[in-house]
């Protein structure tokens, strides 16, 4: 079996987050020491469903602290759909407030335009995070072979740690929109 490189570019949108997010001053952060006061980059992948949501909300109970950066993703088939691109800026603007108000962490957030497992794990490589925390659909395995699983590829491909949050049944079936 030979292995085929994969050096295509993507394309990907930074996403302006909203400026009610006040700036943590370093003076906050005194308590914080060594490590701690470094803080770490954590990629969440995000997308619509309630099971990104329910991974989301772990990670802020109890992944992150003080000091780290969490960096969304989201994957989309085309970034020249607006309403698209509108929707999950939209989730990603809430996403970060949230983030804020409960864990006191900086966000960061990028549309990137690709097939997701590809896409965060590219993303994995640029930013060397700590960690990177998805949810899954807690399909059985017969079905995420037969289906395909995003989370699944992350698992094999990814080079940094993935974190694989399984639903609970509190993360409910409705979507985020």
């Amino acid at each position: 079996m030979e292995t085929i490189m994969e050096d295509e570019e993507c394309n990907w949108r930074e996403v302006k987050l909203p400026a009610m997010i006040p700036v943590v001053t370093p003076t906050e952060l005194d308590r914080e020491t060594g490590e701690r006061r470094r803080g770490r980059n954590i990629i969440i992948a995000v997308d619509h469903g309630p099971n990104s949501k329910h991974a989301f909300d772990w990670a802020l109970a109890h992944f992150c602290r003080l000091a780290d950066t969490i960096h969304l993703v989201n994957a989309v088939s085309s970034l020249k759909n607006d309403i698209v691109y509108q929707a999950t800026e939209n989730l990603m603007a809430e996403l970060a407030v949230e983030a804020f108000q409960i864990a006191m962490v900086r966000t960061l957030a990028r549309i990137v335009e690709g097939d997701p497992g590809k896409a965060i794990c590219k993303e994995a490589d640029r930013l060397k995070p700590a960690a990177v925390i998805m949810g899954t659909r807690g399909r059985s395995l017969i079905q995420s072979v037969l289906l395909g699983s995003v989370s699944e590829y992350c698992f094999h491909n990814c080079k940094t740690a993935p974190i694989i949050i399984v639903p609970g049944k509190e993360a409910g079936e409705e979507s985020v929109l």
